[in-house]
């Protein structure tokens, strides 16, 4: 679910990607996630049990995705991108920062990802965060 410097090593709007787990990813070789899930026989971190933050988990919005496809499967997350994609949610706004970047609360994050919809307050706070930069 990285996509800082590509389209990851596994994409999650692009199925195939996913499937196959090939990416264009420069750092993929070095990648601490996908080395890790490759030494335990996992084909991605949400596979394994353990909740692991190490690396691009310990950063909310990798950690969010990786909880989510965890509880609710990989499609089903593929499904909600896809369905918020289409009602204005972006994933990459301004640089790598998006929409799905505005949060410090992992279930609000998981909220978010299944319903598209950001409480009032929360999107106050959205306002006053691009205001800021």
């Amino acid at each position: 679910l990285c996509r800082e410097k590509s389209e990851g090593c596994r994409n999650p709007k692009r199925r195939e990607r996913h499937e196959t787990g090939i990416g264009d990813c420069p750092d993929r070789d070095r990648c601490e996630n996908r080395a890790c899930s490759r030494e335990r026989g996992f084909s991605h971190c949400f596979a394994c049990e353990k909740d692991c933050r190490k690396g691009l988990l310990g950063k909310i919005k990798p950690w969010g995705f990786t909880l989510f496809a965890r509880r609710w499967g990989v499609e089903e997350l593929l499904d909600c991108l896809e369905r918020n994609e289409k009602r204005g949610v972006v994933y990459h706004r301004e640089g790598i920062w998006g929409d799905y970047d505005q949060f410090d609360d992992v279930e609000d994050l998981l909220r978010f990802i299944r319903t598209g919809e950001r409480d009032k307050d929360l999107q106050e706070e959205k306002v006053n965060f691009h205001e800021l930069r």
